[in-house]
């Protein structure tokens, strides 16, 4: 557990992140495989990092909402071919892409995700604009060592749009995209430690759109004609307000309420509302989300309006990091590139790579970012703080450690059937939704 001091990058640290790593390294040597692999590989991505960096600006500078990332697609595709890479633009969905390269015959396949999308009104505050170019940085890596070290194998990468609400990896899933992985990675950036990457895991998440319907009046002349839908979805807003107190406090809700031709002398007809509930697991999600569900209909009943409660589907699981995968990583990063945490990362947020993790072996480390005070994820200051210097800089480093992880998953058959045995081992202890 670090000191509060510590627990985010000011902007007055020591932001030197070789002297961080090498000064943050366990006494004694590390079980990583193959060193000379990550000496490639380290090479790859410092030759790349210009532009890796110019790529992360330009859809930086372009932020593009949940199924709108043109420009991130057009931009990522074309970085992809440069780079010999087989891309399939337009894949499932207007804005996903796939990049796939192969060497030899046979082997296996290593996936790797990577974000595109930007939030309404703040641009790229959750940095999607790093895990994109993450991704591409990790398959050109793995490619160059393939074909310096003569390794046989695929890299199937995937353009994943609309994490931020959509769900795109769910549909890619759906669709078939993930099938031919064996493992897929991919990381994601936070506020946290310095030089840490974190292997904390994320909150599943079930959402609803509320509607009320009631009847509008002259609040003046006439309200006792009306049934207000305001007030209930204020009376549902409170509703949950008295209930966070009897929830969990690993459990989160919240959401907002709006409405259409509002005006102060109109008793509502209408009122929508959007809810989120996250916990630990999809079913503690579920338990607590019944709860939810019974706040909006007492509000109905107390208003007198008419409800319409829509679960929007599918939900978010919790991320699952897979031990193995997240076992050999620690030691690449601990050798190399900073500590490991797992408290940090995105573990009190969701993420649809949560489907993922259900369906293969997978890992999504977070990495730290410098950040300001109160400076976290979906702020305007993140937003700043994923385009710093010193964030390409740390994205590089985890880049460089999920590069080593996906060769050895390309070319250790044992280190590979302990991550099945990993995945099928957590199957076993917290089962299948």
């Amino acid at each position: 557990m670090t000191s509060a001091g510590s627990e985010i990058w000011r902007p007055e640290d020591d932001h030197n992140l070789d002297a961080l790593a090498t000064s943050l390294q366990e006494t004694g040597t590390q079980d990583v495989y193959k060193p000379e692999i990550l000496d490639a590989i380290e090479a790859t991505i410092n030759a790349l990092s210009d532009e890796l960096r110019e790529v992360s600006l330009s859809i930086h500078s372009h932020p593009e909402l949940k199924f709108e990332e043109k420009h991130a697609h057009d931009v990522l595709t074309l970085f992809m071919s440069m780079h010999g890479f087989n891309v399939q633009k337009h894949f499932h969905m207007p804005t996903a892409w796939q990049a796939i390269y192969k060497r030899g015959t046979g082997g296996r396949t290593v996936g790797i995700n990577s974000e595109m999308d930007a939030l309404p009104g703040i641009g790229h505050a959750c940095g999607h604009n790093l895990i994109a170019i993450s991704g591409v940085g990790v398959a050109c890596a793995i490619k160059a060592v393939m074909e310096r070290f003569d390794i046989s194998g695929t890299i199937l990468v995937l353009g994943t749009p609309a994490e931020e609400g959509g769900y795109g990896k769910a549909t890619l899933l759906e669709k078939g995209a993930y099938k031919q992985m064996d493992a897929c990675l991919m990381c994601h950036p936070a506020p946290g430690p310095r030089s840490s990457v974190s292997l904390s895991g994320s909150l599943a998440l079930v959402q609803y759109r509320v509607e009320y319907f009631g009847h509008s009046a002259h609040a003046a002349l006439s309200p006792w004609e009306g049934k207000n839908a305001l007030d209930a979805a204020v009376l549902a807003y409170n509703n949950i307000s008295v209930l966070r107190q009897q929830v969990r406090p690993t459990h989160r809700i919240h959401g907002i309420f709006q409405g259409n031709d509002w005006a102060p002398n109109i008793i509502p007809d209408n009122a929508n509302m959007h809810w989120l509930v996250r916990a630990p697991s999809l079913a503690e999600a579920r338990a607590t989300a019944d709860r939810v569900v019974a706040c909006f209909e007492a509000a109905a009943l107390a208003s007198g309006c008419e409800v319409k409660i829509n679960e929007i589907k599918p939900p978010c699981y919790e991320l699952r990091q897979n031990k193995a995968l997240g076992d050999a990583l620690a030691d690449i990063v601990k050798s190399r590139y900073g500590y490991i945490d797992y408290e940090y990362g995105i573990a009190n947020a969701s993420t649809d790579f949560g489907q993922v993790g259900y369906a293969l072996p997978s890992l999504h480390p977070g990495f730290s970012i410098p950040t300001v005070e109160n400076g976290g994820n979906h702020t305007v200051a993140f937003t700043q703080s994923a385009r710093s210097l010193e964030a390409h800089k740390a994205c590089l480093q985890v880049t460089k450690a999920l590069a080593g992880l996906g060769v050895r998953i390309l070319a250790d058959e044992e280190f590979l059937m302990k991550v099945r045995d990993s995945f099928e081992e957590d199957k076993k202890l917290h089962g299948h939704v």
